[in-house]
């Protein structure tokens, strides 16, 4: 394939951008593990067709994502996880008519808690009942949700997303003032949290209510699809949780607090001389995965639980999938990046410096196409830096690693259309009118704007 190697250097770029974006595009068509998979079909042609060096895989990110979700599904299988969602339910149940505020928080923060989206899937069946019971248009609350539930990953102290930023920034970039994971936090709890409420307030208003949906009261009319809206209640409030499952729920926690407590006091942290001899600690890479590693194994001797039953899980099959469209797409586009930075530099970098806000539309389209924060932050981020993105705004716009609802593909997404037994949360005829994608853009926009205010005051910009 020499002809390739003899195009200018333009158009071998437009070549592989269009190969790259064809696997993407195929690879999220099939769903699951093959956006992964056709990763290598785009590295064949990048290494062995133009002859480019091969990148790098973000191995730092596949591994943490690996540690995180094997306590996540290890606390899911003992039974922690149920009673955490049983708390989030009274919650709920006590205070319907708040649910579009409520439900979104709640998901929000089990996100924190968790490190992982995926949580929101047994959350899901609950907000209907309670939205449906409440003659409330279910699409608000489980829209809202959903979207929540992945605005929390970048503020997560055991999200792979959050860690990845933190790596990257300050492996490629120096900002006054901020020294590491716990000051990303400072930001992107806030606002996010500033996000989901904007979002919440929105969706209490969005769409008909159901006594004057005129398509739903038709509906309606029929017996049976009148029963099979409403149903039977779907709770785990009467179920009572033996008191194992507690303790596991506490060990994970607790897990978490020391990973926030040994993240903000460095001190705390071993450190050994680096290849230039300075004394550094341990990193929060590091860290994260030995405790994560670590409750996943308390939880699984105090539980006594079988360890396949871990496996068997969503939040482990889901996770695992994730880990796999990673690794492709994380090589192949560091092999596609790394060949043209000094292009990339010319033709991007005035462009954004003079409009920082071009990042968030930039990220958010990456994100689209790679489906994960994490992979954004892994990917996307390298590059912002060596065009010359302010490290400082990349902290302030932190919440624009989120743009994978654009497009109604994402799993938690498809989740909540098929617990919504009313139809209300829906994809549109022309599919990009879908129930999320005006959530979506809310969150994102209203979550960078306080992020930038917070990062302006921190004098992070």
């Amino acid at each position: 394939m020499e002809f390739l190697t003899n195009f200018s250097n333009s158009t071998q770029f437009a070549i592989q951008i269009v190969i790259v974006l064809g696997c993407l595009f195929f690879g999220a068509k099939k769903g699951g593990m093959a956006l992964g998979i056709l990763g290598g079909v785009g590295l064949i042609i990048l290494v062995f067709g133009f002859q480019l060096k091969p990148g790098k895989p973000a191995i730092d990110v596949i591994l943490t994502i690996l540690a995180v979700v094997v306590a996540s599904a290890t606390l899911q299988a003992s039974g922690g996880l149920d009673v955490m969602l049983q708390i989030a339910e009274k919650i709920l149940r006590k205070h319907p008519k708040f649910i579009c505020i409520l439900a979104p928080v709640i998901s929000w923060f089990l996100t924190i808690l968790c490190g992982t989206g995926h949580t929101v899937y047994t959350l899901l069946p609950i907000i209907y009942d309670i939205a449906i019971k409440n003659d409330l248009r279910p699409e608000r609350p489980l829209a809202a949700s959903t979207v929540s539930s992945q605005m929390g990953i970048v503020a997560s102290p055991v999200s792979v997303a959050g860690v990845s930023l933190v790596a990257v920034l300050l492996a490629n970039g120096h900002v006054d003032g901020f020294g590491g994971y716990v000051d990303l936090l400072k930001v992107t709890i806030p606002s996010t949290l500033i996000g989901v409420f904007v979002i919440g307030f929105w969706s209490m208003f969005r769409g008909k209510d159901l006594d004057k949906d005129f398509i739903f009261q038709e509906k309606i009319k029929d017996p049976e699809f009148k029963k099979y809206v409403y149903g039977e209640t779907a709770t785990i409030l009467g179920k009572k949780l033996p008191k194992i499952d507690w303790v596991c729920m506490w060990i994970f926690l607790a897990a978490i607090a020391a990973v926030a407590l040994v993240g903000y006091f460095s001190e705390l942290r071993p450190a050994w001389p680096n290849a230039k001899g300075v004394i550094k600690p341990l990193g929060m890479v590091d860290t994260i995965q030995i405790f994560m590693l670590f409750a996943a194994a308390i939880i699984f001797i105090v539980s006594k639980i079988k360890a396949s039953s871990i496996a068997k899980n969503e939040i482990f099959h889901s996770g695992m999938i994730a880990l796999v469209a990673i690794y492709g797409i994380s090589w192949m586009a560091d092999t596609m990046f790394d060949a043209h930075i000094e292009m990339l530099k010319s033709s991007l970098g005035e462009v954004v410096r003079a409009y920082p806000w071009t990042y968030i539309i930039m990220a958010m389209l990456i994100s689209k196409f790679l489906n994960s924060q994490a992979a954004t932050a892994a990917t996307f981020v390298p590059l912002a830096l060596s065009i010359g993105v302010a490290p400082g705004v990349i902290i302030a716009f932190a919440s624009a690693t989120y743009g994978y609802f654009i497009l109604p593909t994402y799993p938690s997404d498809l989740a909540a259309i098929q617990f919504d037994r009313s139809g209300t949360t829906h994809i549109g005829r022309f599919v990009i009118n879908h129930s999320f994608i005006i959530p979506g853009f809310i969150g994102v926009f209203s979550s960078c704007a306080a992020g930038y205010i917070i990062a302006t005051l921190a004098g992070y910009l």
